[in-house]
């Protein structure tokens, strides 16, 4: 008895079958068609990708190339603007050492000069004073009211006479005359007051008018010459003058009379203060609160 085998060929790659409607299968369908699609779909984006990678890139380089050109214009400038504060600066410094150096300079020449007038100052006072010294040391030997000493002849002359000299020289004279007999009063008035005069109101002035200058000024004070009756009216200026020759002769008085204990060069002192009350008021200053 004889066996018969069939054999039948399997396909190891089958195509793919198409199952239409009713059931029945188409042909095969081959796949490889759609796999070349998606690779091309991938490799066009990958492309387009890669452009705007390289567009991308390309603007970010364009715009860091124009920040640095701006940071490079921006160092230029502030280099420019550095340089102009430190020549502004240096030409400052410059002038500034210009003029200590000129201040000084003015300085050190006022000083020299200021020292160079002092010096003779002192030369001219010192020979001065030391006239002045020595006639006053003659006229403490043997004091006295004599205008012939050479003391009281200078002090005449420089300071009571212009001191006393005044518009009206006859009145003047008088004023002076009392002042040396120490017979003249000076007392203030209220003005309120009448004026007690026998005289003409033209010769005594009145509480706005000043006898001895003839000039309007409200007069607080009047003065009388010895047992006149008569009262004249002086304005502060005037008072202030007659007050500083008066004072002068108080203390010479003072010193004739033994009343004045101290040695000859303080008393020489004193005596040029009063005489320098004298210059003081004849230049027409004074105080305005005298009593």
């Amino acid at each position: 008895m004889m066996l018969c085998f069939c054999c039948r060929l399997v396909d190891l790659d089958p195509e793919p079958v198409t199952v239409v409607e009713g059931g029945s299968r188409d042909g095969p369908v081959s796949g490889r068609p759609h796999g070349d699609l998606c690779r091309l779909r991938s490799s066009s984006l990958e492309i387009k990708e890669k452009e705007i990678r390289e567009k991308g890139s390309e603007i970010l380089r364009e715009q860091l190339d124009a920040a640095k050109m701006e940071l490079k214009l921006k160092d230029k400038e502030c280099e420019r603007l550095s340089q102009v504060r430190n020549q502004l600066e240096q030409e400052l410094e410059e002038l500034t050492a210009s003029l200590f150096e000129e201040a000084h300079k003015m300085v050190r020449e006022a000083n020299v000069k200021q020292a160079g007038a002092e010096k003779q100052l002192k030369e001219a006072q010192g020979k001065m004073d030391s006239v002045l010294f020595a006639e006053f040391l003659l006229w403490r030997e043997h004091p006295s009211l004599d205008r012939s000493s050479a003391f009281l002849s200078r002090v005449y002359r420089e300071d009571i006479g212009p001191c006393l000299s005044f518009t009206r020289s006859e009145l003047s004279q008088l004023v002076q005359r009392a002042v040396e007999n120490n017979s003249l009063t000076i007392e203030p008035v209220a003005m309120s007051a009448l004026p007690m005069v026998k005289a003409s109101a033209l010769e005594c002035g009145g509480p706005k008018k000043c006898a001895l200058s003839g000039l309007s000024r409200v007069c607080q004070h009047r003065i009388k010459l010895g047992d006149k009756g008569s009262y004249y009216y002086i304005s502060p200026s005037s008072r202030a003058r007659i007050t500083a020759v008066c004072n002068f002769f108080t203390y010479i008085r003072y010193i004739l009379q033994g009343l004045v204990r101290q040695n000859a060069e303080q008393i020489f002192w004193e005596v040029m203060r009063l005489r320098r009350e004298m210059t003081v008021a004849k230049l027409g200053f004074y105080l305005t609160d005298q009593g």
